[in-house]
């Protein structure tokens, strides 16, 4: 896909992959919608042929209404990316119970809602690319990560089952597994040891994701693992 003029959606995009999905497919003359949940960081981003969109994710209504904008803005949906997501470190037994449904609402139910509104606009069209950015939890478990992980693993499944229904209709679908990246995630995860030195950066995701875009639109990488050469699973922290 050329994305030139192409309308493109990220949810998520205030910061961190998001922000740098958004940048990269700007560079490329994209016409970008980003959304995000948070509309202070949203008002701070200022990109060339964008539009940033205040939308909760986790409500049917409001993603509707985000597709509903971003087409009104832009023109037809080319790409749609479900990148929003979020995690608490804890050990199983600390858990709250709201902690747990907004882990699994911000990042299945989101990546479900998201697919959906994007999937109704790309049929008609015979044409568009959904990219499901999950993470390397959904392939192991990982302590103090294990709501987080569950979470992944479902939209994991999720994505391969979507993959099926969209090829029939010429819509590609990529779920995209980095391993650890440099941002804001591990804040206050006292529970982990993260070397973010040894992660991979946003930009580096974003460049990867607008690789897998740009190919022809006859082929598609169905899911992509992104880990730098010197990430490995690191040690948790003594007790």
């Amino acid at each position: 896909m050329n994305l030139k003029d192409q309308t493109c959606v990220i949810t998520g995009a205030a910061r961190g992959i998001g922000l740098a999905i958004a940048e990269a497919l700007s560079k490329q003359g994209a016409r970008v919608v980003l959304a995000d949940v948070d509309a202070a960081a949203l008002a701070a981003v200022n990109l060339p042929n964008s539009k940033g969109i205040v939308c909760d994710i986790t409500k049917a209504a409001d993603v509707e209404r985000l597709a509903s904008d971003a087409e009104t803005a832009f023109g037809p949906i080319a790409v749609w990316v479900n990148n929003a997501g979020l995690a608490r470190h804890r050990w199983i037994p600390d858990y709250s119970e709201a902690e747990i449904d907004l882990m699994l609402a911000v990042n299945l139910k989101g990546t479900i809602l998201g697919s959906q509104s994007a999937l109704r606009r790309m049929i008609p069209q015979k044409r568009g690319h959904i990219i499901n950015i999950i993470s390397t939890a959904s392939l192991r478990g990982v302590p103090s990560e294990t709501v987080y992980c569950a979470a992944k693993w479902g939209v994991r499944g999720f994505t391969q089952g979507l993959q099926e229904e969209a090829s029939p209709h010429r819509v590609r679908v990529t779920a995209v597994l980095p391993g650890g990246v440099a941002t804001d995630f591990w804040t206050g995860a006292s529970t982990r040891q993260a070397p973010l030195e040894k992660f991979l950066s946003p930009a580096q995701i974003a460049d990867a994701v607008v690789r897998v875009i740009e190919m022809d639109d006859y082929c598609v990488a169905r899911e992509l693992v992104l880990r730098s050469l010197d990430d490995s699973d690191f040690s948790v922290k003594p007790e």
